[in-house]
């Protein structure tokens, strides 16, 4: 009897990967016909699955991080891989889009970081106060409370504009510490802050520099400013917060959902979440050491209160330790999803496309009870963000998103 359990649990498994072999073999979402290949005997189907267009997703998701995906893609297999109430993780989860497309979703958003930044990311925008709220909150702050805490800010501040910044960030402190769980909109108001602290438009606290995903360092702000002979205009601090929140609830709050879970921690550690509890992983791992996560967000952890030496976010250098980190991640993963359920793994190309980052997750995945995986290619030309930063379409950087389709045995 128990023999023939496992026979009929491991065809229904190789039926759901087949079954969505077919359907992305059928996708024409965008009028292209899918190529599809094998390679070393993994299928790989080729389409552009999901727009690569900057506004085209729910506007609760128009906040900046480093190295995020598009909306588009959780959505993608959130809506062919699960049910309303089902649950949906990422234990990589940054900014949060995996989580909050899960809500919009009706699905119940799981999600791990090793950086609490995350959860300041990702909460309130599942939970978004109204507007009157937050503009009555502003009103409440005591904005003469403006001594300036670090000068060397005055590098992207003009120096009232840094004074605002130190009285919301001491009013934040004191009425929203991390380690307890904040008022609604009090927690707004600072991830709103958080993401208009710099950026390239009058939108920001800041003068012009680098787009709003990466804070540089101090030397290179100095040397953007005289480079640009510009200085630090005054900004209203309250009113862009007041800009930057109307627009993203332009389209209201996310449906009613099972309520969240939020972890801070190793992705291979996820003691809250229950075995076989997860119906779908939707996540993009830290690709080798080509986003530095700690640097980039320095200022972003500093306004928050974070202790950025707390916060242990490991480089993997080399190819051997990528490897461990997803092997002991795919270990923890094969615990905590549900027998039929999946893992959609995001990977990019990385070091000129020298390294192919699927080939060490399938070596990484072997022996786990997981099924042989397919691949899905999402082919798209690059945006306007990319070529900010110098990218060329198929010369430099993330040329696609590329996802490997895990099925629990």
């Amino acid at each position: 009897m128990a023999i023939d359990s496992l026979r009929k649990r491991k065809e229904r498994a190789s039926e759901g990967l087949c079954a969505l072999a077919d359907r992305l073999r059928d996708f024409e979402g965008f009028g292209a016909r899918t190529v599809e290949h094998v390679d070393d005997g993994v299928p790989y189907f080729v389409n552009e699955f999901w727009t690569s267009g900057q506004r085209s997703a729910h506007a609760l998701h128009e906040i900046s991080y480093r190295a995020c995906f598009k909306p588009q893609l959780p959505e993608f297999f959130i809506t062919r891989l699960t049910e309303p109430g089902d649950s949906v993780y990422d234990p990589f989860m940054g900014r949060g889009t995996t989580l909050l497309q899960a809500a919009l979703q009706g699905r119940r958003p799981i999600g791990n970081d090793i950086n609490p930044l995350s959860i300041l990311l990702t909460r309130p925008r599942l939970r978004p106060p109204a507007h009157e709220a937050i503009e009555t909150r502003l009103s409440q702050i005591d904005w003469s409370d403006s001594a300036v805490e670090r000068e060397d800010l005055l590098a992207f501040y003009h120096p009232e504009t840094l004074g605002l910044i130190c009285a919301l960030r001491r009013w934040l402190l004191s009425r929203a510490p991390l380690d307890k769980e904040p008022d609604p909109v009090d927690d707004w108001i600072r991830m709103v802050a958080i993401n208009r602290l710099t950026g390239h438009s009058p939108g920001f606290f800041s003068v012009y520099t680098m787009p709003p995903n990466q804070a540089v360092s101090i030397d290179a702000q100095l040397k953007i400013n005289a480079r640009r002979k510009q200085t630090p205009p005054p900004r209203d601090v309250a009113a862009l917060i007041v800009k930057k929140s109307r627009a993203l609830l332009s389209e209201g709050p996310p449906p009613p959902h099972p309520a969240p879970l939020f972890m801070t921690g190793d992705a291979a550690k996820a003691p809250l979440v229950p075995d076989q509890s997860v119906r779908l992983i939707v996540t993009s791992p830290p690709f080798l050491d080509v986003v530095q996560y700690a640097a980039d967000n320095w200022l972003r952890n500093w306004f928050a209160g974070i202790d950025p030496d707390s916060v242990k976010i490991s480089i993997h250098r080399t190819e051997s330790a990528w490897s461990r980190m997803v092997r002991d991640g795919f270990a923890e993963f094969a615990r905590v999803v549900a027998p039929g359920g999946h893992v959609a793994f995001e990977v990019g190309e990385v070091r000129g496309g020298k390294v192919a980052l699927e080939r060490l997750v399938l070596e990484a995945v072997e022996g786990l009870p997981f099924e042989a995986p397919l691949v899905l290619v999402n082919a798209q030309k690059f945006t306007k963000t990319s070529h900010c930063w110098g990218v060329r379409n198929n010369s430099n950087g993330t040329n696609s998103n590329r996802v490997l389709i895990f099925r629990r045995k």
